[in-house]
């Protein structure tokens, strides 16, 4: 029997996909390229919502892999109920770890230089001199280390922070230095200038830093969220940010889109970016290499990479 394989780039664009599988495109779009129920691989449309993504899954009687395009997976996991036993959920680990990290920094000198004020004195002919923090000696403390988190700290290595302390779900040692538990968080949160959260949104990280992990940060202290945005109590951070107490900069949000009207949009010292930390110019030939590579693996029964549960 043919092998279906539903891509979200029309097959002809990605190099190397390996032959025999019958390839349809569909991203997304209201009408089906061919019928759910012969499909055997499905790539999740990217950035596309989560209604999207589950949309053809319930059909999906025959499918042996789902793989999404993005690190998250939360935008599957309200339909793995609907799969078969044995269906293998793979994510895009590795293709998004350089642009999430790039942004990452970005946002961090943006907040701490105060660029978003340049930004508006420019727009007013002002000039806004004066003195402003660096990332030079400051603590940074990264709360979610798997590979977007070391890819992270890759990056802020050469700029002489005075100390860089990790937190995962469990505690481990890493080749940088060791990683805490997130039960440590009490005690390292008051010793950080910048927080930074790159953790997956699961059950035990949803709400994460709510008003007791605010209340912990230093004052002045500056919260990075390239996460997911129910990481962050959203209430408990516009009192922070509206207190002047702490700082934010803020590539998700919750909710999100942020709506027209939402107080975080005028809120003070937060800068705020559209959920584009995976969203560059590195994203298509990293997705479609890792693409071709899976279903290398796929169709010559090889063990698939980035495996990270299968349904029961």
């Amino acid at each position: 029997m043919t092998t279906d394989v539903w891509l979200p780039f029309h097959p002809h664009e990605i190099a190397g996909l390996p032959e025999g599988p019958a390839y349809h495109f569909w991203d997304g779009g209201p009408e089906y390229p061919a019928d759910p129920a012969d499909c055997d691989f499905y790539v999740v449309p990217y950035m596309k919502g989560s209604e999207v993504a589950v949309r053809p899954l319930a059909a999906m009687a025959a499918v042996q892999v789902v793989q999404t395009l993005s690190a998250g997976i939360d935008h599957v996991e309200p339909g793995l109920p609907l799969l078969a036993p044995g269906v293998r959920l793979c994510n895009a680990r590795g293709v998004h770890e350089a642009s999430t990290a790039e942004l990452t920094l970005g946002l961090v000198l943006a907040s701490l230089r105060g660029f978003p004020g340049f930004v508006r004195g420019q727009d007013a002919e002002e000039w806004r001199a004066g003195f402003y923090p660096a990332l030079a000696d400051k603590s940074v403390l990264i709360v979610g280390y798997g590979s977007v988190g070391a890819a992270i700290e890759d990056r802020l290595a050469p700029f002489e922070c005075a100390a860089i302390e990790r937190v995962a779900r469990t505690a481990r040692t890493a080749p940088r230095g060791p990683v805490h538990a997130l039960a440590a968080l009490p005690d390292l949160l008051p010793r950080a200038d910048v927080v930074i959260l790159s953790t997956p949104l699961t059950p035990d990280t949803k709400g994460l830093a709510g008003a007791d992990f605010l209340s912990r940060m230093k004052d002045g202290a500056l919260l990075v969220n390239v996460a997911r945005g129910p990481v962050v109590d959203t209430k408990s951070l516009l009192a922070e940010l509206e207190s002047g107490r702490l700082r934010a900069a803020l590539d998700v949000t919750d909710p999100e889109p942020l709506p027209a009207g939402h107080p975080l949009w005028h809120a003070p010292h937060v800068l705020i970016t559209p959920h584009v930390g995976g969203s560059t110019s590195a994203f298509e030939p990293r997705a479609k290499r890792l693409l071709a590579a899976q279903l290398t693996r796929f169709v010559t029964g090889a063990a698939l990479e980035n495996t990270v549960l299968v349904t029961r």
